[in-house]
């Protein structure tokens, strides 16, 4: 399948030779475009990947600074003019056959706006962030404070928060949210809904997206025979507690816009507290370990 109703965009940061792989498994499965948003990169990955293709229906934007994750994939939409829109992580490969999967499913429903694929795992295995539900502040709270903890061990408790944990469906199915390392968008729901959200640097974005999706009106799908190899954790190179500081900012202001009115005060106060008592705890015991590589940002 070779089609001009996909522009993939893919937000680079110092992706290394990932990149390069990635954009080649966009076109091998037929995106009309590829748009790459490169964040400021230092690693050469931009230059090698200008360098090496030379195909007319590649373009790059350097941006000249890392802009959040979010804010590079609004550069990319700018350069769009595709009706459909897949955000790809640099460190994710597209199978021959994903892209025609996942635009099907697309085309399903006048009111299916965003699609993901199965990210799978260099071991084959699903990984997890592909199919979740909302997280709420109460999950939060029963994290925080160790009752899920509890309830988990008396049975009477599973992960709310992903579905993966779930049988993997045998067709497409509606979920609540999909993950920002592979998303099929239509243009037209994009315009309905809005951009990115810039206030997110890295993290939470694509819950955000979501969300908004959602509340809007336009149905969010999982389609499990789209496959979608992900080296998570490999595109970056921040320290794992920045890192970790803008996944707490995320979720605190994903709990903010889409819960603050629908929740007492005092919870939202101290599921505040948690959060932040939990990263302090979490940036402490990183900080004694090895630098991670988070995905693009």
């Amino acid at each position: 399948m070779k089609t001009a109703d996909i522009d993939v965009i893919i937000v680079n940061f110092n992706a290394g030779p990932l990149l390069g792989a990635s954009v080649q498994s966009a076109f091998a499965a037929g995106a009309g475009r590829v748009i790459v948003s490169d964040n400021g990169s230092t690693d050469g990955s931009i230059e090698d990947l200008a360098n090496a293709n030379t195909n007319p229906y590649l373009t790059i934007i350097r941006n000249g600074k890392n802009l959040g994750f979010a804010a590079g994939c609004n550069v990319g939409v700018k350069s769009s003019v595709a009706p459909n829109l897949l955000f790809l992580n640099p460190d994710c490969k597209v199978d021959g056959a994903a892209l025609e999967r996942l635009l099907a499913a697309l085309r399903s429903d006048a009111k299916v706006g965003m699609v993901g694929g199965y990210l799978q795992n260099t071991d084959g295995s699903e990984q997890r962030g592909g199919r979740r539900r909302f997280p709420t502040p109460v999950d939060a709270f029963k994290q925080l404070f160790g009752i899920r903890y509890w309830l988990e061990r008396l049975g009477l408790h599973h992960h709310q928060d992903r579905a993966s944990t779930e049988p993997l469906p045998t067709g497409p199915v509606s979920v609540d949210a999909i993950s920002g390392a592979c998303m099929l968008i239509k243009t037209e729901a994009m315009e309905d809904v809005g951009p990115w959200d810039e206030g997110y640097f890295l993290h939470c974005e694509d819950l955000d997206l979501c969300k908004r999706f959602a509340l809007a009106g336009w149905k969010v799908i999982f389609v499990p025979n789209a496959i979608v190899s992900h080296v998570k954790g490999a595109s970056g190179g921040a320290t794992k507690v920045f890192v970790e500081l803008h996944k707490h900012r995320g979720m605190l202001r994903f709990y903010k816009k889409f819960y603050e009115h629908t929740y007492p005060r005092p919870m939202m106060w101290l599921v505040t507290i948690g959060v932040w008592c939990h990263f302090a705890a979490v940036a402490l015991l990183s900080s004694l370990g090895p630098e991670i590589k988070p995905r693009s940002a």
